[in-house]
This record gives structure tokens, sequence and C-alpha cells, in this order.
């Protein structure tokens, strides 16, 4: 009997079981295959644009994804960096086999946690709640709470050309019947499609056809602990190239051949928007003469490189023409060929906030089973996925983050309010408020719920005080000290290319000024700070009037979010609503106005009627 079983090792698993056991929960981690714990079936990466943040937010909550990334990094820089605070991000090039063995170290010593090496045939339920799990052996498994995490692995078939082979990722064997169950259960299954690109024996690249992209010559963590494992002098490049008008060419000759355009006949998985197959790219941006490519390392044990941005679905012998006309790559040696993988997963409608489901109680799910795609996106789930289980047999109250105050919190909204389509990847443009959750200030917004729920130590939590401490310190020492248009003054900021003070100025007005740094003032300060807190205090503070407004616009939402629907509203009896909206509000069931509004098909004149049927029949009903 475990307190949680965790079905799935993969980053959505592996946040959600240490989450589980390190709030003190007896948790069982049950996954296909060890050796494939924490692994990187596609991009060898973690971070980019949104992304990254999210990171930081997982580890500013205390998940364990950014202090892995940082001890297995090959290069990392700050995407974004020449443009505003709102979009940088964090993109790190992980090695692919320290990486999972370094997560492997980490739940293997965790107390309270074990790891069952099994394959999950169908769920134990009674009374619609669940008590457990059985395996492909007929073994029962009893807990409290189980977390699905299952990432591409229910009905997953490997498509290539006309080929297709019901495996997963490395050819293992799928879960073959639990999304059945699952559908017989009374949840909605979907079936969803992702692809991965070939990997090329590094010996057989001409660099010198290829641009090289380095790694940035500063230090940067995803965590918070800000430990640094790597020399910033000695980071592995990444190299660029493009695609060409022979490379299209040789694609539209053979797209029927492409499982996705006619090599296979019955495929219904829908592939990703937003990180389409090269096929997807030359059809959809005809227009395009050519199309970036990255050569990217996975590994310092080995020399496969990946081909970020070439994946397809093409038969091997095309793959080799599609190769080969590219620069750099003419006599190459594919290692491994590129293939589109379909699964199972289901409808993320079918979802309450804090990722359990509507269907079972005490059954949540995380990752790619609800629709998302990226390990980033993943390992957020299982995080609050595991922090709630937990909560939930604590019998406190769920954590769920508003879409101000996090990125998760946008990401879980969205699945819940809105569902998908396709493979749901984070972008910057889905969060309205995004100038407030930057890349810099992850755990001034969220370290106060990592610490409550119990997964950032007091040490980690004294820190991030002081760290908040010392930005108020500053910001209040910037207002308080003038500079006067004395001669040396003027001389000193005219020697860093500054205009010169006709009148008294305070640091703080200084530092607004768009060509002033703050790191051009330190000799004025009365002490040293590090450059963290540096650097948060400058957004601070030339940011200031649009994070104002971006804070007001939010608090609005929040206004919103706070006045409850009650639970067993029934849609029904609220007259001329309209049918779409009364549709889509029985199905979703929204806990609030402020998530009512976001679900599409529900209008203004659809709210009102809401919120007026409310005050009036339960506020009679409390008279």
């Amino acid at each position: 009997m475990y307190e949680v079983i965790v079905v799935g090792g993969g980053h959505a698993g592996c946040e959600a079981s240490l989450a589980c056991a390190r709030k003190g929960h007896k948790t069982l981690l049950v996954t296909g295959n060890i050796k494939n714990i924490a692994d990187m079936p596609c991009n060898p990466s973690i971070g980019g644009s949104a992304k990254g943040i999210v990171v930081r937010e997982i580890d500013a909550l205390g998940g364990e994804m950014g202090r892995n990334a940082d001890k297995s990094l090959l290069q990392i820089k700050m995407l974004n960096s020449a443009k505003g605070p709102a979009v940088r991000a964090l993109r790190a090039q992980a090695d692919k086999i320290t990486y999972p063995k370094n997560m492997l170290n980490t739940l293997s010593v965790t107390p309270n946690l074990e790891i069952k090496e099994a394959i999950v045939e169908d769920l134990i339920i009674e009374n619609n709640i669940i008590k457990g799990i059985v395996l492909e052996n007929g073994e029962k498994i009893y807990a409290s709470s189980v977390i699905l995490t299952t990432g591409t692995y229910l009905k997953a078939d490997i498509l290539v050309g006309d080929t297709r082979t019901r495996e997963g990722p490395h050819g293992e064997k799928p879960s073959n019947h639990l999304s059945d169950k699952l559908r017989k259960y009374g949840f909605n299954v979907i079936r969803l499609k992702t692809g991965t690109p070939q990997r090329i024996e590094k010996s057989s690249i001409d660099f010198s056809k290829t641009k090289e992209e380095l790694g940035d010559d500063r230090y940067w963590t995803f965590s918070f602990d800000n430990e640094i494992y790597y020399d910033k002098d000695k980071q592995i490049p990444c190299h660029l190239i493009y695609t060409n008008s022979t490379t299209h060419e040789i694609i539209k000759d053979n797209l029927t051949k492409s499982s996705m355009y006619g090599g296979l006949n019955d495929i219904k998985g829908v592939g990703p928007r937003y990180c389409p197959s090269i096929e997807d790219k030359v059809v959809r941006f005809a227009d395009k003469e050519r199309h970036q490519l990255f050569l990217e390392p996975e590994s310092i044990y080995y020399d496969d490189i990946y081909i970020q941005g070439f994946s397809t679905s093409m038969p091997k012998d095309i793959q080799e023409k599609m190769v080969h006309s590219l620069p750099g790559l003419e006599n190459a040696i594919i290692r491994r060929f590129a293939y589109a993988i379909e699964y199972d997963a289901i409808d993320s409608k079918q979802l309450k906030q804090s990722l359990e489901t509507k269907v079972i109680e005490n059954l949540f799910t995380a990752g790619q089973i609800n629709g998302t795609s990226g390990y980033e996106e993943a390992a957020c789930q299982g995080l609050i996925a595991g922090i709630n289980a937990s909560l939930k047999l604590e019998e406190k109250e769920p954590l769920i983050l508003k879409r101000n105050e996090a990125y998760i919190g946008v990401l879980i909204d969205d699945l819940v309010t809105k569902g998908i389509i396709d493979p749901y990847r984070l972008l910057t443009s889905r969060a309205e408020y995004r100038l407030l959750l930057r890349h810099d200030n992850a755990d001034i917004r969220l370290r106060d719920y990592g610490y409550k729920v119990g997964l950032v130590s007091q040490e980690k939590y004294n820190k991030f005080l002081d760290k908040k401490k010392q930005i108020e310190e500053l910001t209040e020492y910037l207002k308080n000290i003038k500079l006067t248009p004395k001669k040396e003054t003027n001389e000193y900021l005219t020697s860093l290319g500054l205009s010169e003070l006709k009148d008294s100025i305070t640091l703080y007005n200084l530092i607004k000024r768009p060509e002033v740094k703050i790191e051009n003032l330190i000799k004025y300060l009365d002490k040293e700070y590090s450059l963290e807190i540096l650097e948060q205090v400058e957004i601070n503070i030339k940011y200031e009037g649009y994070i104002k407004k971006a804070l007001d616009e939010a608090n609005k939402m929040v206004d919103l979010d706070n006045k409850k629907i009650p639970e067993d509203i029934n849609y029904d009896k609220i007259h001329n609503l309209a049918s779409e909206a009364k549709q889509k509000l029985k199905t979703i069931r929204p806990t609030s106005i402020g998530q009512a509004i976001r679900i599409s098909g529900v209008n203004p004149a659809d709210i009102s009627l809401i919120m007026v049927y409310i005050k009036k029949e339960y506020f009679y009903e409390s008279k």
C-alpha cells in the first residue's frame, strides 16, 4: 500500500514522484524501463523561449529540473538578450547521458520513494475513486492517489514512410491497453503526433560550411542555488545551416511518400503547430527560400549530432537524399533516422486546475498525456500534480497558480479552460502578463509557495528572504541618493558616453534613462551587490510604468477569478444563455467568473446572465 503511485518515468513522472516523496508520502514510481528515466528522446536541450522561464519556476517551487540541467549542460545562452526582459529566457544544450543519470541518482537516494520496472495495464477504481493500478502480469498495487505521466507511450506507433510499427521512441514496448481502459472509464481519448529528426555522425560533417554558434561568455544557471558546474570557456558549440532549393525539391517530389502526406492513410494524430516537420514547413511556407537548422551535440560520451528543425516521416532512402542536400552534410552518415510518433492522450478539459481528473477522484495526470509537447511543459505539470496529490492527502487546499503568477499557471489554465487540438507548446505570446513573468523574478513570484508546500528548505528560504531585502534596500538607496552637476560627475558620465547633468537627479531617476545602465553607477553605491540583484533592480526601475500597468490589469483578472461559481450550478436553469456557451460551461465547469470569461464561445452577455443568476439564486439560498 502506497500513498501515491506515479506511472511513467519521464520528466513529468520524475518531478511528480520527487515532490510527493519529499513531502513525506510513501511513493512508488512505475516505469517501463528504468534506463529511460528522464530520457530526452527528441531535442537535447532544456529551456528556450518561455520554456527557460518555466524551468526557473520549477526551481523556485522546489522542483529538480533546473538543478539537474545545471549539472548536465554542454552549452548555455540567454535568448533574446538584446530585447526586453519579458522575452528573455535561458536555453541549454544538455548531455543526454549525464542528465538522465543524474536524475536517476537523485530519485534513487530520495527517502519515501521506490522505483519499479513494469507496464501498467489498468486502474483499480471503486465508486469513481482511484484505489491503485494493475500491472501487465495481473499484479495489483494499491494507493490513495495515482498520477499518470505516460508520455507518448499510450498505443505508440512509430511512423516512417509507409510503415507503422507499434513501439515507443527507442523501440520499447508501449502501453497497449491503458488508454482503452481510460476510455471505458469515461475519458475522451484523442490521438496526437510528434516527430524527431536524424542523428548524424559528427566526423562525417564538414563544419567549414556551417556557422558556429557559441554559448554565452558569462555564467548562467537555471537554479536559484547559483552553483556553477561548467567552464564557460569550454562550452561545446552548435552550428547553423540552412535548407536550400535542392532540399525543397526533394521534399516536394516525394511528398506522397511521407507518412503524413499519403504514405499512410490511417493517421489520425494531429501534429504540433509550432514545431512542424520539414515537410510541413516546405508546404505551408512555400514562399520561403530556406529554413534555419541547427546542428546540436547530444553528449560528450558519443558523437551524434541532432539536426534541430529537420524532423520528418519520409522513408529512409528519401531522408538520405534530404540530409545530403544540406551544406556540410553532403557526406553525412546517418546513425539514426527521423520518424514521427503517434500516441493517445486525454481531453485536457476533463481536468481540474489542480490536474486532478474530473472523471475519477484522486487520479491526476501530467505531461504529454494531457496534450502538451516538451520536457519543460511536462516537468512543470508533474511538479504541480505531485504537489496537489500530496496536499489532497494532507486535506489541504490545492496549489493553483494564476496566469499573472507563472507561465505554469498560463499553461494549466489554457489546458483545462481551452483544451487542445494539437500538442500544446508554451510561447511568450500565450501569456498576457509576460512582463510580470520574467526569467529574473521567478523566485520572487513563486518561492513563497515552494516554502509553504514544503519543497523549499528553511536555508534556501532564508537566502531568498535576504535577496528580497537587498533588492528593497538598494531600491530605497537609489531613491535617496542624488547626483549634482559637478565637474567630476559630468566628466565621469561623458567618459561613459552619457549625457552631462544639468540639474540634480536621484540615481533612481537617472537609471530610468534608456542609455544608463546600473553598472555605470556602481561607484556611487554604498556597498557591493551581486549581478543578480543589480539586474533585477534595474529592470524594476526602467520598466516601472509598464509593470504597474500590467499589475493593474492583472488585479482586474484576479478580482474576476475570486468571484467563484458554485460547484452545483445548473446552467440549464439560466434563461437566454447561448446554446454554445451552455454546452461549453457544462463541459468545463469553470470554478470562477474569470475562468468562464476565458472559455472560447462564452461571450460577455453570457457572463452577465451567469452573474445575475448566481447573485439571485445563491443569495436567496444563503438567506
